[in-house]
């Protein structure tokens, strides 16, 4: 009897089908990610800029803020002159002190050199989820809380 080596043609052909179909399939559940990725890199990016405000605060005993451009999709924190950019995707909304407010698009959390904060929120959203930036006003801490968006 004969040893057989190689593959058939069927088997071939039905390798070729799942790969096509592994590319065609691939792309659009990649892109329905990248929008959960970029609010959660977004919700990040605050919360990194807060925690290094609230850190400013408590080493250099001074007065920090964070403050937030709502339209620009940016912020910057006291001291610092680098702005950093937000992705124009998502939307941004900001929960803070009266106090704090600059106007009706700009607006600030500030961080005292105790660590304690004026207190607040920044939530990042997208069409399906979203993201809160929770501020406690007491100890300053920073947490990252996941909501879906209400219809």
């Amino acid at each position: 009897m004969k040893l057989q080596q190689g593959f058939t043609l069927l088997e071939i052909l039905m390798v070729l089908v799942i790969g096509v179909l592994l590319v065609a399939l691939t792309p659009p559940l990649l892109s329905g990610m990248s929008g959960a990725t970029e609010l959660r890199g977004a919700a990040r990016q605050l919360a990194a800029g807060l925690r290094s405000a609230r850190n400013d605060a408590i080493t250099r005993q001074r007065e920090a803020v964070l403050t937030l451009d709502l339209t620009g999709h940016r912020f910057t924190i006291s001291g610092d002159s680098r702005e950093v950019a937000l992705p124009n995707s998502v939307a941004l909304h900001l929960y803070t002190a009266q106090s704090e407010l600059l106007d009706s698009e700009r607006g600030g959390i500030r961080f005292f050199s105790d660590g304690s904060s004026t207190g607040g929120a920044i939530t990042v959203s997208g069409p399906k989820q979203a993201y809160r930036v929770n501020i406690d006003w007491l100890t300053g801490a920073i947490a990252i809380v996941e909501q879906e968006v209400q219809p």
